[in-house]
Parts: C-alpha cells; sequence; structure tokens
C-alpha cells in the first residue's frame, strides 16, 4: 500500500480540476491530483469540441441544399458520412492532445490514476493501492449521462449516449434521440442535415434552456420546421428488434411504436458522486444526492471539502467549469481564509441553427426575484443583414431594470446569437443602462441593429431617456 501526504488533493481532472490545480499551486506544491479515466476533458473528448466539429460538417451540407436561394446550383448533397466521422475524431484527439501535453507536464509524483473514495474526512482511498491523507479536498469528478433504468439491458449496444457518438465509424441511417434539451437538439440537428433520418422525442414543448415564453415557442415553431419532433412524447418502452431499437411511446393520447437503428439518450446528467462515499467525510447530501455548498466559495458547508464543476450540477459550461475550480482551488490552497469570488455574468449557447443564447438574467429568474422589470423585443424576419443572408428567422427579447433603466438579460433564438450574447452579457457584467447601450456605436448594415431596435423598444418602455430616430428607412424594422 503506498501512502501519500498532501494539502490539497484534486478528485478529478477535468477543466474544473484543472483549474483548481493550477489556482491551488499558487499556495502550496503539496498536490495530489486523482484521475479515474484517461486524461482530457469533456468538452475536449465528449462534448464542446467534438459536437462542433460534427455541427460544422452538417452546416456545410446545409449551406449547399441553400444556395439555389441565392442563384447558385451546386447539385445534389453528398454526405460521406465515414469521412465526416474521420475528420470529427482526428480533430478530436488534436485537442485532446493539448490537455495530455499540459497534464504531462505536471510532475508525475503529483498524479495518481485510480478511482477515489473518502475513508474518513482527511484519507482517501485510491482503489486499493494508494492511500492519501490530505488536509483539504476539491471534488471535481465531472458528471455522466442519465440512463433510464433498463434501457441498457434491453437495447445492449443500440443504445448510445453521447459520450460513444463520436467513435462511429460512420453515420447511422436512422436515430431516435431521446432528450430536447442543449446536447440533443444539436446532435438531431447536425445528424439529421447529415443525411439520417432523426426524430426527436421531448417530454414537453420546450425545447433547450430557454425560459422566456414568447422566444421558447419561436424556437419550438422554427426547429419543428425542420426536425421530426414528437412532443410532448412519453417513452413507454424500449426493445431490442434485432439489429434495430424500438421505441414504444405516447404523443397525444395515441399509441405508436417505430424502430430506429439506434437510440441517443440524451435525457440530462447526474453528477460523479455516488463512489466517493461522502458520508465517510462526515457531508451530507439532499434528495438530489448533492452536498450544499456556496457557489461564491466553492465550499461545502464549513467544511475542508470543496466542490467545482458540472459535479455540483450549477452551471455545466465549460467556462463556468473553468472558474469553479479557479474558485475551489484558490480557497483549498488558502483555507481556512476562505474569500468570497464574484461571479461573471451569466451567459450560454446553443449551436443549433439559428442558434440559442441567453445572456445575464434570464426571464424565468428575473419572474422569480419578483423585480420590477421591462421587455423589449424584435423579430429578425425583417432584419435587414439577416434577409440579406438568408437566415432571417428568431426572435430576441432584453430585459431592463425600471426605474434605473439598467440593462438586466436578455433570451433569443436567431442569427449571431453567440456573438450578441457575448455583447449582451458583457453589458451586463458591466452593469450598463439601455440608454448606454445604445449611445454605443452600431455598424450598417450587421444582424446586431436589430439588437439596437430591441433596445429602443424596451427603452420605451421603461420611459428611459431620449428615443433616437432611425436613420435607415428603408432597411426593415430590425435595420
Amino acid at each position: 500500500m503506498k501512502t501519500l501526504q498532501a494539502d490539497v488533493a484534486i478528485i478529478g481532472f477535468g477543466t474544473a480540476g484543472m483549474g483548481a490545480y493550477r489556482a491551488a499551486r499558487a499556495h502550496t506544491d503539496r498536490i495530489v491530483v486523482i484521475q479515474s479515466g484517461p486524461y482530457g476533458t469533456t468538452c475536449a473528448r465528449l462534448g464542446c469540441m467534438p459536437s462542433k466539429l460534427l455541427i460544422a460538417a452538417a452546416d456545410s451540407a446545409h449551406a449547399i441544399a441553400q444556395a439555389p436561394m441565392f442563384g447558385v446550383h451546386a447539385g445534389p448533397v453528398k454526405v460521406d458520412g465515414a469521412a465526416v466521422m474521420q475528420r470529427v475524431r482526428s480533430e478530436r484527439d488534436r485537442f485532446v492532445g493539448f490537455v495530455l501535453d499540459a497534464v504531462n507536464d505536471w510532475p508525475a509524483e503529483q498524479r495518481v490514476l485510480g478511482r477515489a473514495r473518502f475513508v474518513s474526512p482527511h484519507d482517501l482511498m485510491v482503489d486499493e493501492h494508494t492511500r492519501i491523507t490530505a488536509q483539504r479536498v476539491v471534488i471535481a469528478t465531472g458528471s455522466s449521462p442519465t440512463i433510464p433504468p433498463g434501457w441498457r439491458d434491453a437495447l445492449g449496444d443500440r443504445l448510445i449516449t453521447s459520450a460513444e457518438v463520436f467513435d462511429w465509424p460512420t453515420l447511422p441511417q436512422s436515430l431516435a434521440v431521446v432528450g430536447g434539451g442543449v446536447v440533443g437538439l444539436e446532435l438531431a440537428q447536425a445528424l439529421s442535415r447529415l443525411g439520417v433520418r432523426v426524430k426527436l422525442f421531448s417530454k414537453g414543448a420546450k425545447l433547450g434552456p430557454l425560459t422566456d415564453p414568447d422566444v421558447s415557442a419561436q424556437a419550438f415553431s422554427i426547429l419543428s420546421a425542420e426536425l421530426t419532433i414528437a412532443a410532448p412524447a412519453e417513452v413507454l418502452q424500449v426493445s431490442r428488434l434485432g439489429e434495430q431499437a424500438q421505441l414504444t411511446y405516447r404523443v397525444d393520447g395515441a399509441e405508436h411504436t417505430e424502430a430506429f437503428e439506434q437510440v441517443l439518450v440524451a435525457a440530462g446528467r447526474r453528477p460523479n458522486l455516488a463512489s466517493l462515499d461522502l458520508a465517510a467525510a462526515g457531508i451530507a447530501v439532499n434528495d438530489r444526492g448533492l452536498p450544499d455548498f456556496d457557489i461564491e466559495t466553492g465550499q461545502i458547508g464549513d467544511s475542508h471539502v470543496f466542490i467545482a464543476g458540472d459535479v455540483s450540477n450549477a452551471h455545466p459550461l465549460l467556462h463556468e467549469a473553468a472558474d469553479d475550480g479557479k474558485i475551489a482551488g484558490d480557497n483549498a490552497g488558502r483555507f481556512p481564509d476562505v474569500r468570497v469570488h464574484p461571479r461573471r455574468a451569466p451567459l450560454g449557447v446553443v449551436f443549433t441553427d439559428p442558434q440559442m443564447m441567453l445572456a445575464g438574467a434570464s426571464f424565468k429568474a428575473l419572474q422569480a426575484s419578483g423585480q420590477e422589470f421591462g421587455v423589449g423585443e424584435v423579430n429578425f424576419d425583417d432584419q435587414g443583414r439577416s434577409r440579406v443572408m438568408g437566415q432571417n428567422r428568431g426572435l430576441l427579447r432584453v430585459y431592463g431594470e425600471q426605474h434605473t433603466g439598467r440593462f438586466l438579460g436578455a433570451e433569443m433564438i436567431g442569427p449571431a446569437a453567440e456573438h450578441i450574447g457575448h455583447l449582451l452579457s458583457w453589458a451586463v457584467q458591466h452593469q450598463l443602462t439601455v440608454q448606454q447601450m445604445l449611445d454605443s456605436p452600431f455598424y450598417h448594415p450587421v444582424v446586431e441593429e436589430g439588437v439596437r431596435t430591441a433596445l429602443r423598444v424596451l427603452n420605451r418602455h421603461l420611459r428611459m431617456g431620449p428615443v433616437p430616430v432611425a436613420r435607415c428607412q428603408d432597411c426593415g424594422p430590425g435595420a
């Protein structure tokens, strides 16, 4: 039995764990990191990057299919599924390689491979080969896809999760996607555009993370015009039918049965906490299996244990996980001098087409807060630059605080949402007023002019400041 002593032990070495390691090293070199599987972050290996590679291929195919709109004819689209997946895997492995290079630059004696569990508040057992005594611990074990009970046994290799999609040697002929969240939506649309027969099953009529009912309804209308969506749907039974998977489901009171080559389960994720034996560390969990912790410090209760990244189920996004790791690692390193770290303005993007985004406070959060706020909006159907590009679909709704005019947040489905989301989250972070945003430059013709239209409407509803006169009279209401 090998024994190690550490000031800080970090369990899990993805984005949050790596951030925790860097931050803790500012305080001590007596650090041990424990990894139960291959190195490489969820983002690089299983999530953000390989999914965007697949989406990029789908966007290329879609652009060719849409070219006749502009008088450009390139012939029928032909998708080579094996070539698509080869590029996805090759580029994914390149991104993972950058992570591995960073990890391999760190001292080998600080890295331990195996599955960790608490055996006392300060002692960790890694498999049965290493016992680590740590003064402080950071839990950054990530999360795993949730699979409904019995589905794996019933479907065998006909069932996959997002962790397995990117190892396909080629594209399937047909696919059922169960789950209308971010992962399900992105993969369903991309694979459909690459020629796979896709059906998306969603429990509700709401798709993705949007909370504003008007924007959410617009998203469902736009995406259901392209994708085959069963919603709200209840999957009653799954079974194996030869080399296919069979789903029996209910929609609008009627039962249907349909067969697919594979079933992709994208119905949420669960934190990887069960194997840690938190009770041995004296840490209680709630009915969702999560410990209570401070989002601004990462500290679990008043203990010496900190939590960071997807495992906390607070903000399952890479930039948030990186911030979580930095906060938890810094406080674990300086413990007991635990300090509050203010969070950045919220920002989330969904890479469907059109894209979705949430920046700052969501509509749901503002309603729950009881805060008085006004709303402005713009529809992109007639927005000038969007029509030029043939991307004139979507809705942006922006929110401002009554009496102060401070900009609070926005929700959107529409063109360039990933870029507009950044601009608006920055405005929230710097506490700009709607008038200050309107006083900023807007070039012509750009999609961002639609933002200006929405802000003008919002400013009128807030009854704050002068309302500028539009200079372009012929470019549409979103110019």
